[in-house]
Parts: C-alpha cells; structure tokens; sequence
C-alpha cells in the first residue's frame, strides 16, 4: 500500500513500514530504544514486532497493565522513573506498540521526558489504526474524564500491520470499526456504504477499508490540526460517547464498555439530536440507527445512568465558555460542527434510543 503523508510525518504500511524502522534507526543514531506495550500486546504482537525490528540498538520494554482504567498519570510517573532507570536520555526514542490507550499514553510520556524525545506509534488494534495513532493527540484521563491531560504533537511516524489484528476478539474489531462508521457518516457516504454491510470486517477488502479510513481521518486533520475548526468533525459521537464511556468506567455497578460501543451509542444520539434539528432526514436517521444496532449489542439506561451521563457532559474537554459542543451530521457524508443540545432532546434522544 502506497504510504500516506500527513503533516510532519508518514503512515507506513506492513513492510514498508519495518523497512523504515530500520533506516530511521541507523540515520537518526539512536541512544537507546525503549518499547512501551501491556501485557496483551507483550505475549501477542511482541515477538513479531522484534523479529522484525533490525538494529543492533540496545532494547529494553516496559510493560504496563492493560485497560482504560491504567491511562492516567500514576502509570506516567512510573513510565518517567523507569525511563530514567533504565538510561532514557534526549537521544532515546519511545516505540509504543498496542492499542489506543498505548499510543495515547506512549505518545504522552514521549512528548514530556526530557522535554520531548521521538516517538513511533506501531498500532495493534483496530481502533488504534483507525484512529488513536492518527493526528498527534497524545494523553490520559483525569480521573474517569476522557483525555482531560494532554498534548497535540506528531509522531516520527505511524507503521499499520494489519497482520497484528489477527490476535483480536471480535468485540475489539467492532471498537474499532465504530471509528471506521463514523468516517463515513462524517465525511464520504459512499464509504460509508461500503461500511453497512456488517460482513466488512471479515472481508478480504478490509485492508482497503481500513487505508481509506487512514486516509480520511489524515485529510481533516491536515486541515486542522490543533481543533479549531473542521478536525472538530471527528467528535461526532463523541460527546455523550465520552460521557457513557466515563459513567461506566467508574460505576462499580456497569460492565465497563469498550470505546468503540461507547461511541456506538453516541453516534445514534447525536444522529437523533441531527434529525431533531432538521440536520438530516428520518431516514437518514432511521438507516444510521438500523446499522448501528444492528452492530452492537444495545445498553439498558435508567432515567439515572442518563442523568448521570448528562452532567458528565459539562466535563467534556471539547467545550467552550460552558457551552457543551456538539458535532452534528448535516446528511450522512456531511457535518456541521459548534451545535448546542438543551438536556430535553438529550434525553429525548436516550429515549429513542431505548425503544
């Protein structure tokens, strides 16, 4: 697959990615290499990843436990310790090799040990592909607040492996593919067209789906990188995603839910809120909603899980003197960003949702 230019860095695919590696590891003249993965990505995807990494730079891993709940800045004080421990200097280069929360994370200590050393996102999920190791956020949550703590800066480079997707279950590669649908409703209906059909994931074009996501998500961050105008797109689904998301993670009393169903949800509220304001048609709405649901397992809320969610919305990092922001779709292919929602059709929309 032909390599994707973003910004200030590339988007390698499978060897050409390793070969690169390789090249960058020589010429840049590296002190010491330091792998971030957890406990997953260790045992599945470590031993090709090194099979593969040519160099004769001494290596050492650092393994974190694995899960949302360990993105925060306690794991980042122990990462910065080990770094120090173990030699990390100005001239080390971070690799992180995992999902979101490893890109997310990795990316976060890398841009503030030292001030600042290399980094190179190898993503092993889908979700990571698709999007985490995309467009230079890197963070942790604050608490059970989403990415409440980070920084806006690049990568060295992002390498895609598809090959590492093998090791998934298949409620990881529908996270993922949350992303992926959303793409599509953001920005390309004929890409979401191709995304409706739920055998896309177990297709042997999902290589292509998944480059043509890369893809899409490059061409609107490029456009803006710091979020001040139209990158703002990607968070369609996001805002009461993040709050569904949250509320489950912290609640001793839910089954913690993965990103992607999380957004799952909110994609179908936020299309409902779409309709409301006349954004998009009831069957634009009714097709998004059919798709979706037909996806992902549906989640029982109360009238307190939705009022719990809702005031978590004031949290959200996207907004703006108080006013809670909304990505909206503006047909399916099309958004409209800097929407407001009042709490009634916010609950509104739960309750479609539910029936």
């Amino acid at each position: 697959m032909q390599t994707i230019q973003a910004n200030n860095y590339n988007v390698f695919f499978k060897e050409n990615g390793y070969q690169y590696l390789s090249e960058i590891l020589l010429v840049e003249n590296y002190s010491k290499i330091f792998i971030i993965a957890d406990e997953n990505t260790s045992s599945h995807c470590l031993p090709r990843f090194l099979s593969l990494l040519a160099t004769n730079i001494e290596i050492e891993i650092i393994e974190l436990e694995a899960g949302e709940e360990n993105k925060n800045i306690e794991t980042c004080l122990q990462v910065w310790h080990s770094l120090t421990e173990l030699g990390g200097d100005r001239k080390s280069i971070i690799l992180n090799l995992g999902g979101g929360v490893i890109t997310d994370i990795g990316g976060f200590i890398a841009c503030t040990f030292k001030r600042g050393i290399d980094f190179i996102n190898i993503p092993t999920t889908l979700l990571s592909m698709v999007d985490a190791s995309i467009g230079g956020k890197n963070g942790v949550d604050l608490g059970n607040l989403k990415n409440q703590i980070g920084i806006i800066r690049e990568p060295k480079a992002v390498i895609i492996d598809t090959q590492y997707l093998e090791t998934l279950e298949g409620n990881q590669m529908r996270s993922g593919f949350a992303e992926m649908l959303k793409h599509g409703l953001i920005y390309d209906r004929t890409y979401w067209n191709k995304l409706k059909d739920t055998t896309a994931l177990n297709t042997e074009d999902l290589d292509d789906l998944i480059y043509e996501s890369v893809q899409i998500k490059n061409n609107i961050v490029s456009e803006d990188i710091t979020e001040n105008g139209i990158r703002k797109a990607l968070n369609y689904g996001h805002t009461l995603g993040h709050a569904i998301e949250s509320y489950y993670l912290e609640s001793s009393e839910k089954t913690s839910l993965l990103h992607g169903e999380a957004i799952a949800i909110g994609m179908i509220l936020e299309a409902f809120i779409s309709k409301e304001k006349g954004f998009i048609t009831n069957e634009e709405y009714q097709e998004i909603k059919y798709v979706i649901s037909d996806i992902y397992d549906f989640v029982e809320f109360n009238e307190t899980d939705i009022k719990n969610c809702i005031d978590l919305l004031i949290y959200d990092k996207k907004n703006e003197f108080g006013t809670i922001q909304f990505a909206l779709l503006e047909g399916i292919g099309s958004i409209k960003i800097n929407q407001q929602s009042d709490n009634e059709l916010i609950y509104r929309a739960f309750n479609d949702y539910k029936s």
